[in-house]
């Protein structure tokens, strides 16, 4: 039988220390750019902190004290990072629109944070699906975690090379499956790369680089890696439709306002225009400044401008479940454990489904086309 509720409780060591031959060994970083590093074997001295906060920003200190002190954060800096770089599994989680124009693979063959490891957001996904980039299974994320050499003990963050676009999708996905100890880089490789972060050029592996993807589409009978999707945190088209009627829940729209209203034309052709009936409109923009999230009060502030109440359930929703996954995560930032969940299927299916009611302009409450 499937499990549908998380499995396992929030793994709370600390993690502050940092692998300092780990990243030397891999041959990415000089020992220069390790000069604050301190070994996981070793709990630091009053000299270390002394050191460490000299070497250190304010901010990255914080971070790094905070995460020795309680649970793992969801968002992290790129100071953060760089201490902790050899105590995490990385991924590159870039993504993009069809119609962006970009390839994320050949970006991240070309530059990545060293040791990361590409999370291929398109194909870490059902392989049934008609729709972009659904919920694989259990045993077909399972393998793909195999295939990434990533333990339910491993701490992990993910990025993305747009700043925050995609790589909340990934934290939730991984976050969905149970596993304890995930953040999403804040700014992404551009705010990596500004404050200072190198970057590691050298070939890929393309066995390495594709094998998550191939394990997912043919997973063994049995995974190291245990995943437990939670079903409390996906909504489906039918729970959605249920709850125009109901309004149990508050619906998040994170596509951009004109989208929203069916006034600008959807990047997926054959889609209605428009939005769930009852749905508010918060486009991942209004949470995001220079790709970096907001503070936590000027979230809060979108979060009340936009009607919706971080106290009441929420669901969110967006384009294909990518963006939606910003709002969760900035929720996370206001109010800390808040439970959101995310409506997978978003418009790429509610836009196509027959019978379905749409609202359009500024009204959500119901009265629409269907």
């Amino acid at each position: 039988m499937p499990c549908l509720v998380r499995c396992c409780p929030t793994f709370k060591k600390p993690l502050l220390a940092v692998s300092a031959s780990f990243a030397l060994r891999a041959g990415r970083l000089s020992p220069a750019a390790l000069s604050h590093v301190y070994s996981p074997t070793r709990t630091a001295s009053p000299a270390d902190i002394g050191r460490r906060s000299r070497s250190m920003s304010g901010n990255a200190v914080a971070a790094a004290d905070a995460a020795a002190a309680g649970p793992f954060p969801t968002l992290v800096s790129p100071e953060w990072l760089m201490a902790n770089l050899g105590s995490v599994k990385l991924l590159d989680a870039s993504w993009a629109l069809p119609n962006a124009g970009r390839d994320v693979v050949a970006e991240h063959m070309a530059e990545r944070i060293p040791t990361a490891r590409f999370f291929d957001v398109e194909r870490i996904a059902d392989p049934e699906s008609q729709l972009p980039h659904m919920l694989p299974s259990e045993a077909q994320f399972a393998a793909a975690a195999d295939a990434l050499g990533i333990s339910r003990e491993d701490a992990v963050v993910v990025y993305d090379s747009a700043g925050l676009f995609s790589a909340p999708r990934a934290w939730w996905t991984w976050h969905v499956f149970g596993h304890p100890k995930v953040a999403v880089l804040d700014g992404g490789l551009p705010a990596w790369k500004a404050a200072g972060g190198q970057v590691d050029t050298s070939p890929v592996n393309q066995a390495a680089l594709h094998a998550p993807a191939e394990a997912l589409r043919n997973p063994p009978a049995a995974t190291r890696y245990k995943a437990c999707l939670d079903a409390a945190q996906v909504r489906s088209w039918q729970q959605v439709l249920d709850n125009v009627s109901s309004r149990a829940e508050q619906v998040a729209d994170a596509r951009p306002e004109a989208r929203w209203r069916g006034e600008a034309p959807e990047p997926r052709p054959g889609l209605k225009l428009g939005h769930i009936p009852g749905s508010r409109s918060l486009p991942f923009a209004n949470v995001l400044r220079d790709g970096r999230m907001k503070p936590q009060e000027e979230l809060a502030a979108a979060f009340k401008a936009a009607g919706v109440d971080l106290s009441q359930p929420l669901v969110c929703s967006c384009g294909t479940g990518t963006t939606a996954c910003i709002l969760a995560l900035a929720a996370q930032q206001v109010q800390p454990g808040t439970q959101v969940a995310i409506y997978d299927g978003s418009w790429s299916e509610w836009g196509q489904l027959p019978g379905v009611p749409v609202a359009t302009g500024s009204g959500g409450g119901g009265d629409g086309d269907s």
